[in-house]
């Protein structure tokens, strides 16, 4: 089963490139843990998964890249093509901007369009190399401008010419001091219209993944580089295929296996306003929780914590929202490793601080201009916010 990946924006192609460097080298590393068997079926799996035929003897990504200018793009293939080991296929489109600065509606509702045909035509020969398409995985920024309109446009076609297969988005959530005046509305835009289309949406805050930089790894001048090296390692010990002790691949149709639908909102729910986010959590309430052990001890782990119904809302049980996903082949150069994807309220707070800043500033319609010029009403505006209501509501009742 073969993921096709969409490197959306810098902020996506920058992190993709990092995301196949680290799964090439992951898989390629020389492990003494498990038997040479078990290795070399863990090599063709991730092959299989994230990279096509081979060129005299260097793989090619499964990827198609897309920005609105060509330096990020033409630094990206370069970078793949130096490694010697794999390379891009020169599936890449670049999309001219004309004159509309850094716009989320210009890129979901002037740039997306005009571009749609030659974007989907690129998806679809990389589709048509894969013998079984498990899924699309799309990597872009949550508040960027034009990036992030159009990766919320592409995301959606994808839902109308492929349905059945799985849409999954890596998305960086802003830092909390702000990057663009008006990320909020931007992020606000983007998750909405990526709830309606895809069906799991993968987090990473800018601001956490900075701590761990510093303080784990006492990186004195931190660089986006670190950040995204950091992001990709994540990403692949994720992702690269589990092994039981026989051999036999964990295979889903779902890379990440767990359910990430939430219920929707209950009649008579309250509203966003009548929410109390400042209740003490001892924990955050899951609706599920994978974790992914990888190298040394794994078997002799204890996860029993994970089986305490207290984790989990009253109308799941314990065994229906936890997974455990074993392998004694190590990731990359790491002795161990472990993996937690969760799906909690632990993105509560900061979705309701984005959510109301955004709204404090269309109260006092700014900005509101720059959307409009291109096609995005207030009313789109005001069903966003809904929708995210909704959200923080049906997570708040855990």
């Amino acid at each position: 089963m073969s993921v096709v990946t969409v490197q959306l924006g810098q902020c996506g192609n920058q992190i993709g490139f990092e995301v196949f460097d680290a799964l090439y080298s992951d898989s390629h590393c020389p492990q003494g843990l498990c038997s040479e068997r078990e290795n070399e079926a863990y090599q063709a799996s991730s092959k299989e998964r994230f990279f096509s035929e081979e060129e005299n003897g260097v793989s090619i990504a499964r990827a198609v890249l897309v920005d609105m200018e060509p330096k990020v793009i033409n630094q990206t293939l370069s970078k793949a093509a130096q490694s010697g080991q794999w390379k891009y296929a020169q599936h890449s489109c670049f999309c001219q901007k004309e004159g509309s600065g850094n716009n989320w509606a210009y890129g979901y509702s002037v740039h997306g369009p005009r571009h749609e045909e030659s974007i989907m035509n690129l998806i679809q020969k990389e589709v048509e190399k894969c013998d079984s398409l498990s899924g699309f995985f799309i990597i872009m920024s949550m508040a960027g401008g034009t990036g992030s309109g159009l990766g919320a446009f592409v995301t959606q076609n994808l839902q109308d010419q492929y349905s059945n297969s799985l849409k999954m988005n890596q998305i960086i959530w802003p830092y909390g001091t702000g990057e663009v005046i008006v990320q909020n509305y931007n992020s606000v835009l983007t998750l909405s219209h990526l709830y309606r289309s895809s069906d799991a949406l993968l987090v990473h805050e800018n601001d956490a993944i900075h701590k761990i930089c510093a303080k784990r790894m006492n990186i004195k001048q931190i660089s986006f580089s670190d950040i995204n090296q950091v992001l990709a390692h994540q990403l692949g010990s994720v992702f690269q295929p589990t092994y039981s002790v026989e051999g036999s691949c964990h295979y889903r149709r779902n890379p990440l296996g767990i359910n990430w639908q939430v219920r929707p909102p209950l009649p008579g729910l309250p509203t966003l306003g009548k929410v109390s986010l400042n209740r003490e959590l001892h924990f955050n309430t899951s609706i599920a929780n994978l974790v992914i052990l990888r190298g040394k001890d794994v078997h002799s782990a204890d996860l029993g914590g994970f089986k305490d119904p207290a984790l989990y809302t009253s109308w799941l049980e314990p065994i229906d929202a936890f997974n455990v996903w074993k392998t004694q082949r190590a990731f990359s150069k790491y002795e161990k490793s472990a993996a937690l994807v969760s799906n909690s309220q632990f993105l509560l707070k900061p979705l309701d601080t984005i959510v109301g800043k955004a709204w404090n500033m269309f109260a006092s319609k700014a900005y509101i201009h720059q959307y409009t010029k291109f096609g995005i009403e207030e009313e789109d505006f005001l069903d966003s916010f809904t929708l995210l209501e909704q959200v923080v509501a049906s997570y708040c009742n855990l």
